[in-house]
């Protein structure tokens, strides 16, 4: 089994396949998790030549308790500008959540989080 396999076993499959793990931190109670999205742009977008320009502030989600630890995934979300229109663009998670673990209100979460 792969490290990638093992991780959607306690992951969202969103977050293992859109989401790089850049940190972590675990204490006795707490267990950390960072994530910031992978620098490929939406598919949603394809045919646009985009630019990655960063990330949208950091959203904090408790997760699922693991080993008797709380869980925290601290998520960074991308953004992108459109080279032609200079129009901001990120990816429609109502997309995503279609055929992954991830609830339509989890997707709606992170989409409402940055309006």
């Amino acid at each position: 089994m792969t490290p990638i396999e093992l991780l959607k076993f306690m992951l969202p499959d969103f977050l293992v396949d859109h989401f790089e793990v850049v940190s972590s931190t675990n204490t006795e109670e707490i267990l950390h998790l960072y994530f910031e999205e992978h620098a490929k742009p939406p598919s949603e977008f394809n045919g646009l030549q985009l630019i990655s320009k960063g990330f949208q502030d950091e959203i904090t989600i408790q997760d699922f308790p693991l080993r008797g630890k709380f869980v925290y995934l601290h998520i960074k979300r991308r953004r992108w500008t459109n080279k032609d229109t200079s129009e901001i663009v990120k990816r429609d998670w109502n997309l995503v959540a279609k055929g992954t673990r991830m609830t339509q209100e989890f997707a709606a979460f992170l989409k409402e989080i940055n309006r």
